[in-house]
């Protein structure tokens, strides 16, 4: 974890919001717990006027309620500041990737501003989730697992914290996971371990007639294979073994849009005895 963190600006992030919608809530705290490039500590954690009423069951979570944040400065005050701190930093968070960052990044757009554009995140969500460790996955609970005090929890700092904290351990026991570039580590975050090369493995996707229009599903010697997601690369019959809530999703609406292909997909799955 040194070697690939070297270097670098490593910040663990977290907010304190007026509730979980990434569009139209806002941020009453923001934390950021870390180091700078030549190893001086960043701590930096400020209260934020969201300029609405906070909810009782927001308040209930965090601690935060509008006595305390009424005379507070707003976003936009703070926004250059996080900027120069965020941007090009490694950013880590759990769940960070799907509700901090685009809740943060359209505070920027409300106040007609560019959000920071850090180097990589690095989700703990992800990772824990990536690596099959246990559930449940929130970050109380890993903490637990992995030995982590967070009794402070929903804490913008102290969230941060521990967050930093898990992924220190996560990388500690899963060292082979993380022997790869920051980006390299972000994209295996996302996408997972993509298929061997084409010369391990013949033709690659990309060589594959599509059945789709989105080109999600690939034609090969009669075999359906799926081309995203966490069973890239699969065959449509191993994924019915192995995961059927999944396959079922994916004959629905919300997995393949093209009903032709959908339609196609469930005749072979009927057609296919023994599987």
């Amino acid at each position: 974890m040194v070697d690939v963190l070297e270097g670098q600006r490593v910040l663990a992030f977290d907010l304190e919001t007026t509730g979980v919608s990434t569009n139209n809530d806002r941020i009453v705290q923001v934390a950021l717990i870390g180091a700078e490039a030549d190893g001086s500590t960043v701590h930096y954690d400020v209260l934020i006027n969201p300029q609405r009423p906070i909810p009782s069951g927001a308040s209930r979570v965090h601690g935060i309620y509008d006595s305390k944040v009424r005379n507070e400065p707003v976003f936009k005050h703070y926004a250059s500041e996080l900027f120069d701190l965020m941007d090009g930093a490694v950013i880590v968070g759990h769940n960070a990737r799907r509700f901090d960052m685009p809740l943060l990044q359209n505070e920027y757009y409300r106040c007609g501003m560019v959000p920071p554009k850090p180097l990589v995140v690095i989700d703990t969500l992800e990772a824990v989730r990536r690596l099959k460790i246990p559930r449940p996955h929130n970050l109380g609970a890993q903490c637990a697992r992995h030995g982590i005090d967070l009794s402070n929890a929903h804490d913008a700092a102290a969230d941060a914290a521990a967050c930093l904290l898990l992924l220190w351990r996560v990388m500690r026991d899963h060292p082979s996971n993380f022997r790869r570039s920051l980006e390299e580590i972000e994209d295996w975050l996302i996408n997972g371990d993509i298929r061997k090369d084409e010369s391990e493995l013949g033709r690659s996707l990309g060589d594959l007639e599509s059945l789709d229009k989105q080109g999600r599903i690939k034609i090969d010697e009669g075999a359906y294979i799926v081309a995203f997601g966490r069973h890239r690369g699969k065959d449509l019959l191993t994924i019915g073994r192995e995961d059927q809530r999944y396959l079922n999703w994916l004959l629905s609406q919300n997995g393949i849009e093209d009903e032709g292909a959908r339609e196609t997909l469930k005749e072979y799955i009927s057609s296919v005895r023994d599987w």
